[in-house]
């Protein structure tokens, strides 16, 4: 099998239980948080750790099981965001007192503010679902348009020294694909504040791309191609959910502005 099979599989799959998760919403989907934030976590580690082990054990780990029950359980948002603060802060207390590098808290606030966001931002009802469904469509057509126009129209490089495939016209292409899926797909959920979700969907088109140079940025830091090899012809579950999470978080913290932390999403879609 090509590799361009084992991709084209791969994606299949993944978007077929993505999306079905998302539908469900509630404990379904806390759960694939959950596994991402893990996941993000092993993967962030396999890189930035050295090939001794960690130098703080299974702290970090422990601490990531403990944000892990609670984002299962469904703790409210505050405490969920409070408990996250204290647990990269206890990681980063200990790497200082060992003295090693905070790569283990740097990847413990990246996992768990990945899985938090997702998580918040679907909650368990109609906004929820449309909200999430937005963010999805605005990040995979910036991915998408990003790819063909960079190809197409080449140019100059966008970060030459992080990411040498990427180009200004790819990105510009990638902004301009993102607004216009997010605003399809706000036109079929019959929203009224277009105008505003036109923005929205070009800062999170934006972010998407920062997000996709920065976990480039962590793998080129420690001499890494793919974030690992967990997924057939696609590399590691962060080279795939890079842009993706942190538009996410951009996602949540505007939704959090406008409705409150535990319903973002009515926010931006309102019932």
């Amino acid at each position: 099998m090509s590799n361009l099979q084992q991709r084209v599989i791969s994606a299949i799959v993944m978007a077929a239980v993505t999306l079905t998760l998302t539908w469900l919403g509630g404990l379904p989907f806390r759960l694939f948080c959950a596994f991402l934030a893990c996941t993000i976590f092993y993967e962030w580690s396999r890189m930035s750790r050295p090939a001794t082990g960690g130098s703080l054990g299974f702290l970090p780990e422990a601490l990531l099981l403990v944000f892990v029950g609670t984002l299962i359980a469904g703790v409210p948002a505050v405490w969920l965001s409070i408990l996250v603060v204290a647990l990269v802060v206890i990681t980063a207390a200990g790497a200082q007192m060992r003295g090693t590098t905070p790569w283990d808290a740097a990847g413990l606030a990246y996992a768990s503010l990945s899985g938090l966001s997702l998580a918040l931002l679907r909650g368990s009802d109609h906004a929820g679902l449309i909200a999430i469904l937005f963010l999805f469509a605005v990040v995979w057509a910036t991915d998408i348009a990003a790819y063909f126009v960079g190809r197409a129209v080449g140019g100059p490089k966008l970060a030459p020294s992080i990411s040498p495939g990427k180009t200004q016209s790819g990105a510009i292409g990638g902004a301009i694909g993102g607004v216009v899926a997010g605003l399809l797909l706000a036109i079929a959920a019959r929203a009224d504040n277009l105008v505003m979700l036109g923005f929205v969907a070009l800062a999170l088109s934006i972010v998407s791309q920062i997000g996709d140079l920065f976990e480039s940025w962590v793998k080129r830091r420690h001499g890494c191609k793919d974030s690992s090899n967990l997924i057939p012809g696609h590399g590691g579950v962060m080279d795939r959910v890079d842009g993706l999470v942190a538009a996410a978080f951009a996602l949540y913290v505007i939704g959090w502005i406008a409705a409150g932390a535990d319903h973002p999403a009515l926010g931006l879609f309102p019932n």
